[in-house]
């Protein structure tokens, strides 16, 4: 008998901020290409609330650096626990100039754009923490991935 797997998965995409749950959510990334021998893609997604201070200089540089480096340094030591590669991008989630850019849609663009095979996105409490801005994310990719998505 041989090894059948219902699913052809070469590349994991998983949304990043800065929550607990996002960390989760890229173990489980991890482990469903460590399964598949497939890589996994982290996209950072920046929300409303630092775009805009980004835009209009009202923050730190390198604050915005840092926490994006903290982020990123978390993600690879999951990555390298599950021995799968690791790329990384970091998106605005949010746009003063296009009225329908929020962190959903930059989830199924990247998703599209990386022509990633499977989705893992967090489904996070709404703290109002500023850093965590997947919380509306995961309802709007289950509705209209093309591709297979866990949500965690």
């Amino acid at each position: 008998m041989t090894d059948r797997r219902p699913l052809d998965v070469d590349l994991v995409l998983v949304p990043v901020d800065r929550s607990d749950e996002s960390a989760a959510a890229v173990e489980c990334a991890c482990a469903i290409a460590a399964e598949y021998d497939a890589g996994v893609h982290a996209v950072h997604v920046l929300g409303e609330d630092v775009v805009r201070a980004i835009e209009t200089g009202a923050v730190d540089d390198d604050e915005v650096a840092a926490d994006g480096e903290a982020i990123t340094q978390t993600t690879k030591d999951i990555a390298a626990e599950y021995e799968v590669d690791l790329a990384t991008s970091v998106a605005y989630g949010f746009s003063t100039k296009m009225k329908l850019r929020h962190p959903g849609s930059v989830v199924l663009d990247t998703a599209e754009e990386l022509d990633a095979d499977f989705v893992v996105v967090p489904r996070e409490p709404v703290s109002g923490d500023p850093g965590e801005v997947l919380a509306k994310a995961a309802e709007y990719v289950l509705l209209y991935a093309t591709q297979p998505v866990l949500s965690v």
